[in-house]
């Protein structure tokens, strides 16, 4: 037992220090965790400087309070929490100060009568997580006795003080801007696609047809659904980080993601990839309403998709910081591979008319999955001629 826990504390440390070296050597998550946390120390310490060395303000501690909590992610939520944390503040000094006067300057019951109204604001949704300030502030007046008019005004005004502190130092020093994870899935959703399409031609050619692997490409294309659903997390944490943000004008350069019309455009994709799969694994099944694909039929599907993989793949050459942005064959690449696709996907069409052969489920819904998939393929690459013109 004792081997097993130095063995997790020997884990743990080398993480920690694995961290610590990312966030001096490599930019990323742990760089702006240890940016903002430095931002907020420095923020907190600012803030005492302002109100309790310099002013020696009676309240002088919620300056530095409220400045460590208020240098957020964004500097939209700054500006937001601050709001609802000034709010919060004043309500819960002022049920604080009546509950004082109304039980006759008894803590206790001034307590019991104040608190539960001061917690259940805490939960008003408008107030998010600041809202947990209503009975911190009521309990500061309380304990301390400070609720006399000139009390009330310098709570406020040193919050607002730190409010201001905390907010000038997210925006102005080093203000956060989130693209990373915007480019990193932009690059990761068409390469994985392409990874999956290729996997899936490789594999209907073999035999015999391989159904747990067929499950396989079809978890992984789910998968594929769910990085949908990241990017437009990290799109709307993109938005955000860019409202009110003074970056562009005190960076040389912020990176900005490319428009969301892609992110409608892959949503569809990575969907008709997902139904084509499962086609694929509900063919290999052993279902009465589901027969074998026709002789020939297989070879034309793993030309298709492997070509339409090609595609996908070569989509990552316009992600920003690509090195492949700038080849003038690129687009000239993709186009070839749409077209491989388009005439495999017409011999595919052609199985369903050739009365030598059998029509079944299976093919009509592999030939409908595979057609959405191109057209939204076509759309995705442009126009050849366009693109050949501005290579």
């Amino acid at each position: 037992m004792t081997s097993i826990r130095w063995n997790a504390l020997t884990r743990e440390v080398s993480a920690l220090w694995q961290s610590a070296r990312r966030a001096v050597t490599t930019p990323g998550p742990e760089r702006d965790t240890t940016v903002q946390s430095l931002k907020a120390a420095g923020a907190g310490v600012l803030a005492w400087a302002v109100a309790g060395w310099w002013w020696s303000a009676p309240m002088a501690l919620l300056a530095p309070w409220t400045a460590l909590f208020l240098v957020q992610s964004t500097v939209y939520r700054s500006l937001r929490s601050a709001m609802q944390q000034i709010a919060v503040v004043m309500v819960g000094t002022l049920l604080a100060a009546g509950a004082a006067v109304l039980t006759g300057n008894n803590t206790l019951a001034a307590m019991a009568l104040v608190l539960p109204v001061t917690v259940l604001l805490s939960t008003y949704a408008r107030f998010g997580t600041q809202g947990m300030y209503a009975p911190t502030a009521a309990l500061f007046v309380l304990a301390y006795g400070t609720y006399s008019g000139y009390d009330i005004l310098h709570r406020l005004f040193e919050t607002a003080v730190g409010a201001v502190i905390g907010i000038a130092v997210n925006a102005l020093i080093l203000p956060p801007v989130h693209e990373r994870d915007v480019l990193h899935l932009r690059s990761r959703l068409p390469q994985e696609s392409g990874d999956l399409l290729h996997a899936v031609a490789d594999g209907i050619q073999e035999e015999p047809f391989d159904t747990k692997k067929a499950q396989g490409w079809y978890d992984r294309a789910q998968r594929l659904t769910d990085l949908v659903t990241d990017l437009r997390t990290a799109r709307r944490w993109s938005y955000e980080s860019h409202r009110f943000n003074p970056a562009r004008k005190l960076r040389r350069s912020v990176s900005r993601a490319p428009a969301s019309d892609w992110d409608f455009a892959w949503d569809r994709i990575t969907e008709h990839i997902r139904t084509t799969v499962r086609t694929l694994a509900e063919t290999g099944e052993d279902r009465p309403n589901l027969a074998d694909l026709p002789e020939g039929a297989p070879d034309i599907l793993a030309e298709l998709l492997r070509a339409a993989g090609d595609v996908c793949a070569l989509d990552v050459s316009d992600a920003p910081g690509s090195e492949r942005r700038d080849r003038p064959e690129t687009a000239q690449d993709r186009h070839s591979a749409l077209r491989t696709a388009q005439e495999a996907h017409q011999r595919l069409t052609h199985l369903l008319t050739d009365s030598r052969y059998r029509v079944t489920p299976a093919l009509g819904g592999l030939t409908a999955d595979t057609q959405r998939l191109l057209s939204d393929l076509t759309t995705l690459a442009g126009d050849p001629q366009t693109d050949s013109a501005e290579a």
